[in-house]
């Protein structure tokens, strides 16, 4: 029995350092948006803008998009996580479409 308990309490200490450390992982790294668009970025921010709003599963009007040389910069908010995720998956269905930054921020 003593033996035992040993056992589960090396078990649970060996992964409190990843329990802990999976929450306190922050990125204190900001993201640059680009402010200037090339008449092809544009049209591919607007295809993206305008599948993001066709969407009807999910809101998604408070999204802001612009893109750069194909990757494609997700900003703004959105009602849920579910939402966030729909917005990301949306962005990568637009043809032209090689990468997304997504900043989006979840309303509490």
């Amino acid at each position: 029995m003593k033996i035992a308990a040993q056992f589960i309490l090396a078990a649970a200490l060996s992964t409190l350092p990843f329990a802990l450390g999976c929450q306190m992982m922050r990125s204190d790294a900001t993201v640059e948006i680009p402010t200037v668009e090339t008449p092809q970025d544009q049209a591919l921010s607007k295809s993206v803008r305008d599948k993001l709003l066709a969407d009807k599963k999910v809101d998604l009007s408070g999204v802001k998009v612009v893109s750069n040389g194909g990757t494609v910069y997700l900003h703004g908010t959105v009602n849920s996580l579910d939402a966030r995720q729909q917005a990301i998956k949306t962005a990568w269905e637009v043809s032209g479409v090689q990468s997304v930054v997504n900043t989006l921020e979840v309303q509490k």
